[in-house]
This record gives C-alpha cells, structure tokens and sequence, in this order.
C-alpha cells in the first residue's frame, strides 16, 4: 500500500489574516505562490498513483507550482462549509461565543440560511475521499491538495478517529505530510514539512 501525502495550499489573504475561508475562492498571495513552488523539489523524481485536488483555485494552483502534473478534482476535498462564519475569525466568534471551539461546536446558519458544516457531516465527506483513491493506494502513493481544516479531519479519519480529533492536527499553509502504515495500522510518518525545515 502507498503513502498518502496531504499538502495544504499555499496563503492566502484570509489564511494570513486567520479568516475562516470555504468557498471563497480566493487566490494564494504572492507568498502562497512561493511557498507552493518551494513543494516542488520535495515532490521532485516521484512517482504517483494519483493526484487530487479540491476544485478551488487555491489548491488548484498549489498543485501547478508545486510540479504536480496531471491531477484531477474531487468535490469531497473542498473545505469546511463554515456557514456563517465564512471570512469571520476565530477570535471575532469568540466575542460572543467565547469557549466557541470548531471542531466541537461547528457552525452557525449563513445568510442565506445554510447551516454549514458539523464536524461529523465533514468527517463523511473525508471518508468518501479516502474511498475514492482506495485503488491508487493500493498502487502506489497519492498526493491531495486541499485545505487546513478538512485536511485535519481526513487525517483523524484515516487513523481511525473521529473527526472531532483533527483538533490535533495542526497544520501549516504551503507544507507537506505523509500519511502511511507500520504494521498494517495507520500512523502519521511526516507532518508540516517545507523544504529546509528538516521535518
């Protein structure tokens, strides 16, 4: 079986700013551009099963810059649909929510009266895509390119936990993680890497 590689795209205004952003397409700043390109030297003389991308621009372009030639899209990888959160920061919710949490409280309804996303509607949508590049696994190594929260939440699922528990995850713009088995069980073997970062 192949590794899984997770890259987040690069910046954006509104990852810069800490702005929860799902389907606002918004394009990488100049630094996002930078960081996406830096990928591609780590990515360089490998071979995959497969390439995935969200569909918005953001991961798109990551993939571009990063050298990842031939990917395809997947509607599962967008991003949390934040609601009525969407563009709103943390510490903007927490002024009136102040022990608001995401992975735990979730969201509340948009304008338009979408309630957005509950932590468990998001942990499906993981377990679709990890449903859907079973086969490549079973190939080789696989590259998705998508976001921070739902990038998170993939990776609880894949080790078996609920999607709450991407709340450990961590995980930077414009890097690298690697998703594998020892012993026929799921671990995390790389997080968070950039070129030179030594991770």
């Amino acid at each position: 079986m192949g590794d899984l590689l997770l890259v987040r795209h690069g910046e954006t205004e509104w990852s810069a700013s800490g702005q929860h952003t799902s389907w606002t397409d918004l394009p990488l700043t100049p630094r996002g551009e930078e960081q996406a390109k830096s990928l591609a030297p780590l990515l360089a003389g490998r071979t995959f099963a497969r390439v995935v991308t969200s569909p918005l621009t953001r991961a798109v372009r990551t993939a571009e810059l990063a050298g990842l030639s031939g990917a395809s899209t997947d509607p599962d990888l967008h991003e949390w649909e934040y609601g009525g959160y969407e563009g709103v920061t943390t510490a903007e919710i927490q002024r009136t929510r102040p022990d608001w949490f995401l992975f735990t409280d979730g969201v509340v309804p948009g304008p338009d009266g979408h309630p957005g996303e509950s932590p468990e509607e998001v942990g499906r949508r993981a377990d679709r895509a990890l449903a859907h590049i079973g086969d490549a696994l079973a190939e080789g190594d696989v590259v998705l390119v998508a976001h921070g929260h739902f990038l998170r939440v993939l990776t609880a699922r894949y080790l078996g936990l609920p999607p709450a528990d991407g709340r450990l995850f961590q995980l930077a713009t414009g890097t690298i993680s690697r998703l594998s088995t020892e012993h026929d069980r799921p671990v995390i073997a790389e997080w968070n890497s950039r070129q030179g970062s030594g991770s």
